[in-house]
Order: structure tokens, then sequence, then C-alpha cells
């Protein structure tokens, strides 16, 4: 697990700095498309793939350190046996839902390699490119999960969870 912790530490970096770019070259294209009426034909479709990678790449990072959207005003209250339930429901939840969008995802990014489809811009970018980081971002989401699952049952999160209520 600790080798997962730092590729997924890696992860989170690399689209710490894909969103950087997706900044830069947003700031590039409204300059140059305001101020010298010259809009560039790369700058959209390229901080758009950025935010696909950056989003999805992080999401086992997120999920390790708790740092994904929660709504736990009625979950801090139950006592910890049962808060550890809920808590392994969710994981489980969470890797079957991964599992299933690697599945699915995992078919579109095949069907669109096999056909060489593009993208309907100017840059034509093959479609793939952005499709993989589905089945990739969920299939490390669902290792993430089973790792939470495992951690949550051992009882290792719960100390955590604390930190929240002060």
């Amino acid at each position: 697990m600790k080798y997962f912790d730092q590729f997924t530490l890696a992860l989170a970096w690399i689209a710490a700095i894909l969103f950087a770019l997706t900044g830069a070259m947003l700031t590039y294209e409204v300059v140059m498309r305001y101020f010298f009426i010259a809009p560039t034909i790369w700058a959209a479709e390229l901080s758009q793939l950025c935010l696909i990678w950056g989003s999805l790449i992080a999401m086992a990072w997120a999920l390790r350190w708790g740092r994904h959207i929660a709504v736990d005003a009625v979950a801090v209250l139950l006592p910890v046996p049962i808060r550890r339930q809920t808590d392994a429901m969710a994981m489980i939840v969470v890797g079957l839902f991964s599992v299933i969008v690697v599945w699915k995802g995992g078919l579109i990014f095949w069907d669109s390699f096999e056909r060489g489809r593009t993208t309907a811009t100017m840059l034509d970018l093959p479609s793939w490119i952005s499709e993989l980081s589905v089945p990739f971002g969920f299939a490390i989401l669902a290792v993430q999960s089973g790792i939470e699952l495992i951690a949550t049952l051992r009882g290792q999160r719960d100390a955590g969870r604390e930190a929240h209520l002060e």
C-alpha cells in the first residue's frame, strides 16, 4: 500500500501541474483573443484535456485523504462501530461503481481507438486520448476504494474522522 500511496501522490502532483497548465493556457487564450484579436486553435481543447485528465487521475488521492465532498452531518454523530459499517458500505459502492465505469469506459475508449475517431475541432486530436482517462482514473479509484474498505474495517480510518468535529 505504501507504493500505491506514492503512486497516487505522484498522480495528484501531475494533476496539480495539469490544472496550472490549464490556467496558463486559458489566460493566454483570453489575452490573445481580446487584446490581439488572434484566438488560438489549441488552447480550449488542450485545457479541457488537462482538466479531464487532472480530475480523473487525482480521484484516488482525494479519496485516500478524505478530500471528496462529503455530507457527514449525521454520520459523525453515529457510534464508531455503526459509522465504520456505513463507511465500509460507501467504499463498496464506490468500488463497484468504479469497476462498472472502468468496464464501460474501457469499451468506449477501445471503440474510438479501433475506429480512429477524432475530435470535431481544428486540432483533430484522437478521441481516445481523453477517453482513456476514464478507465484509467476509475481503475485507480477502484483499487483505492478497496484499500479504504480494508482500512475502515480494521478501524484505521476512524481517528481521522474526529478531526472534522473540532
